[in-house]
């Protein structure tokens, strides 16, 4: 089993940042992938970037240049660090955990979820 608690969220006015951290609790190998999403009032919930336990990363087109994803494995703890944010970057961030072998950003195939955090950006 896997816990999943984000922090970090917040309003922040037009090209700012914040940073999300999402702790995860649970036996080490009980996932192999972790990763954000994002879900804004009336839209499907989007996965924004994913890193694997050797580290590699995937983002999504329109926070690439923006956001960078990293992970503490002695902490068991994925981030999010957001620049340059956008009106269009405000939604409920989640963090999600898979634990079959690939990266993906595909939400169906994660089987862990966080309750979220709320990231608001003003124009």
């Amino acid at each position: 089993q896997v816990q999943l608690v984000e922090s970090g969220g917040g309003s922040v006015q037009s090209g700012g940042s914040l940073r999300l951290s999402c702790e995860a609790s649970g036996h080490a190998y009980s996932f192999y992938c972790l990763a954000w999403f994002r879900q804004a009032p009336g839209k499907q919930r989007e996965g924004v970037a994913a890193m694997d336990i050797d580290g590699s990363a995937i983002l999504a087109d329109s926070v690439k240049g923006r956001f960078t994803v990293s992970q503490d494995n002695a902490k068991k703890t994925l981030y999010l660090q957001m620049n340059t944010l956008k009106p269009e970057d405000t939604a409920i961030y989640y963090c999600a955990a898979k634990s079959s072998f690939g990266i993906t950003r595909h939400r169906e195939l994660y089987n862990y979820w966080g309750q979220g955090t709320q990231v608001i950006v003003s124009s």
